[in-house]
């Protein structure tokens, strides 16, 4: 028996080096393949259900993979038409900014030098769409990847789970399926909540920034959108980036508007409404928490930090709940 543990522990070794190397190797679709995986675990209740209902199993890991992947181009699209078609009317509105402000405070006046920060802006922006033009091919063959990884792990998903159980001693199994579940619950806050309340965002933002008079309602409702994935600011901080825009055109009126009804209408409105909808006790992540880990995880690792930084903080302080109640079991039987 004991040569049976030693030989399952020299091959998680093995695994271990082995997932390092492949990692190492690459490197530049790890992102890719994350997403994949993380994508995979909010969709499996979904084939098991297929499955459960008599679908064979291939076909339901196609069915559901397909679904997923028009998804991903739906979500998608906006971003890259307004990247395209829209980011004359982007960089139009930037050039429209005032070349220089003038603000007076204590007796002091300050001029700040806008048309530099309207520069670079203008600038960053016609870069990334060039390189994302460059990139088509490169981009084309990570949703492919995508595609594929996500199939294959939705056609065996117990594969992973039953190795970790093996390699694992049966005492430390509950360990194990704590943070199973928070990262299922995490996972399904994200993708789910986040997503349908990104898209709900969308029809409210354009209804709001149309009826308060904003020359291109199409990109900053898709702006809006994309923001709902930033915890705590959220929209609201477009609405402030806006009503600045409105004071320094002579529109302070608007700029009033856009910062009453944007972070209410805009930013609270489909949170309210999606996440009574889909929450559930598994998928609670406090706002502060969650914004550390967005945040620290963008500034580390760049887009995948969306994910992974939220992640990584919920299994944190799933860690911190499990100690705590072995400290809580301890004092009891003492």
């Amino acid at each position: 028996m004991a040569s049976v543990r030693r030989r399952q522990y020299v091959l998680a070794g093995v695994l271990a080096a082995v997932g390092v190397l492949t990692a190492a190797v690459l490197w530049n679709v790890v992102g890719t393949l994350f997403f994949a995986v993380t994508v995979a675990y909010v969709l499996y209740p979904v084939r098991s259900r297929l499955v459960a209902r008599g679908v064979p199993r291939r076909m339901a890991s196609a069915v559901v993979t397909a679904a997923a992947f028009l998804v991903v181009l739906v979500l998608l699209a906006p971003i890259v038409v307004t990247l395209f078609q829209r980011r004359g009317a982007i960089v139009a509105l930037l050039n429209s900014l005032p070349e220089e402000l003038t603000v007076e405070l204590f007796g002091f006046v300050v001029p700040l030098d806008i048309g530099s920060y309207v520069s670079a802006a203008t600038t960053a922006l016609r870069s990334l769409a060039i390189t994302l033009a460059a990139d088509s091919v490169f981009i084309i063959l990570q949703l492919g990847m995508f595609v594929l990884v996500l199939y294959g792990l939705l056609l065996r998903p117990r594969a992973v789970g039953v190795v970790t159980f093996e390699i694992i001693p049966a005492e430390y199994h509950d360990i194990v399926t704590a943070i199973h579940r928070r990262i299922t619950g995490t996972l399904y806050a994200i993708y789910v909540i986040q997503a349908a309340t990104a898209v709900l965002t969308f029809p409210i933002a354009f209804v709001v920034f149309y009826l308060l008079g904003y020359p291109d309602v199409f990109v900053l409702s898709v702006i809006s959108a994309i923001m709902q994935f930033i915890p705590i600011l959220g929209p609201g901080l477009l609405a402030v980036g806006l009503a600045g825009y409105d004071v320094l055109i002579g529109m302070p009126e608007r700029a009033v508007g856009v910062v009453v009804l944007g972070p209410l209408l805009i930013g609270l409105l489909p949170d309210l409404i999606v996440r009574p909808q889909l929450a559930s006790s598994r998928a609670k992540l406090p706002s502060s928490l969650y914004f550390v880990g967005f945040v620290g995880g963008v500034l580390t690792v760049g887009v995948i930090g969306v994910i992974a930084g939220p992640l990584v903080v919920a299994v944190l302080v799933e860690v911190v709940d499990l100690l705590g109640e072995e400290g809580g079991q301890k004092k009891g039987m003492s």
